[in-house]
């Protein structure tokens, strides 16, 4: 299909902005700017406005259609793909959509199939819908198809550990309170950042998220970080922390910015939003 085929053209396009984006202090744009704090720019304001162009499941295959969110520049920038998880829809994990658009990635949250697909089938839908965005998409222009990305909540979060077992070439993945029947990845070669909460009791870290980070191969670059206070359910909504070591780890990995390496290493101590972190630092 060709560019008319997403279910919006430019006339109908959303403009969206991040929540910081409108009013920013001097000293946030340096944050964002300033090598050496890059720990700061995740949270402290929009680098980019962002759009949005909404596809029909009509009009693809392989998936059930979602939202792309994208900076509103040129690019390319590197992109990445999210699935929700098991009876959940896009919405649950749209939030995600623009506060990593903002930071300078183009996003594609997801519809599956059908809300009970289990983690194999959301790990090729995830790739599914990669293939749409640098093929088929409106903003295929805008990408750049060699720095791709997965993430994915719940059953969604076990399909990110499965597209990137099938698909080596993906640059990151990040799954958030995973689930999977599958608890050792020793295959995978893509940097992986496993995100867990320590209340999680659908997906308990120490029979899904743990597991999944130490049978990650000991030479992988991976990081393990365990939300304090957070349930299976915190990925639905805004929260900062995953937010902030999500785009430093796309950062890292998708944009081959090494700065990010002192957000990332040694990584975070324990405090009211984590609980543990470890990973394979350097990198």
């Amino acid at each position: 299909m060709h560019e008319s085929s997403d279910r919006k053209a430019r006339p109908g396009r959303r403009r969206v902005r991040g929540l910081l984006a409108a009013v920013v202090s001097v000293a946030a744009l340096a944050a964002v700017t300033t090598p050496g704090i890059a720990s700061a720019a995740p949270t402290a304001a929009a680098a980019y406005g962002v759009e949005q162009t909404s596809v029909s499941r009509l009009l693809v295959s392989g998936f059930g259609g979602g939202t792309i969110y994208y900076p509103d520049a040129s690019g390319p920038f590197g992109a990445v793909a999210i699935s929700p998880g098991f009876t959940a829809t896009e919405s649950s994990i749209a939030w995600l959509g623009p506060r990593l658009a903002e930071q300078g990635f183009v996003v594609f949250t997801i519809d599956t199939n059908t809300i009970y697909d289990q983690p194999a089938s959301r790990g090729d839908q995830l790739l599914a819908a990669l293939d749409y965005l640098t093929q088929r998409s409106s903003v295929r222009g805008r990408v750049d198809a060699s720095r791709l990305g997965v993430m994915g909540h719940s059953m969604g979060g076990g399909g990110t550990l499965e597209a990137a077992k099938e698909r080596p070439s993906l640059k990151a993945a990040i799954p958030l309170t995973g689930w999977n029947t599958d608890k050792t990845w020793p295959e995978i070669s893509t940097p992986t950042l496993v995100i867990g909460a320590d209340g999680d009791s659908i997906a308990p870290v120490l029979t899904h998220s743990q597991p999944f980070y130490t049978s990650l191969p000991g030479t992988l670059d991976k990081a393990y970080l365990e939300l304090n206070n957070a349930t299976h359910f915190t990925p639905n909504t805004s929260n900062s922390t995953i937010a902030t070591y999500s785009i430093a780890w796309l950062k890292r990995f998708l944009d081959g910015d090494t700065s990010y390496n002192s957000t990332l290493c040694p990584g975070p101590g324990p405090s009211l939003t984590v609980d543990e972190y470890r990973s394979t630092c350097p990198f």
